[in-house]
């Protein structure tokens, strides 16, 4: 089972990224797959996740209305838009599968100045 996330940068205030994390070797119809984040010296938190079942999803509040996380099944693909970024979203995001998340991806860096 393996987790490679792609598609971190960096960006000016207001800009966007596109974060992709594809999946091999792991498939589940009812799990529930997420992204985290982990700036220097704190701690990891929960961005957005989506349950592939129902297609529910739930973001932090503080980027609500700017993030949006979908999965492109087929393709066993989970996706984060980010749009007008803020220095304060910059960390090392991973993606994860499960709840609790039990599969995690190596890690792709925002920075945002």
């Amino acid at each position: 089972v393996q987790l490679v996330e792609s598609g971190g940068g960096s960006v000016q205030t207001g800009g966007s990224l596109r974060l992709s994390c594809t999946a091999s070797g792991y498939t589940s119809d009812n799990d529930c797959v997420g992204w985290f984040r982990q700036a220097p010296g704190k701690e990891r938190e929960g961005v957005a996740r989506i349950y592939s079942d129902t297609g529910s999803t739930s973001y932090r509040d503080d980027v609500k209305g700017r993030f949006t996380i979908s999965l492109d099944s087929p393709r066993n693909t989970l996706v984060l838009e980010m749009n007008n970024l803020k220095p304060e979203d910059t960390a090392m995001y991973y993606c994860a599968a499960g709840d609790p998340a039990n599969v995690w991806g190596q890690g792709t860096q925002v920075t945002v100045s």
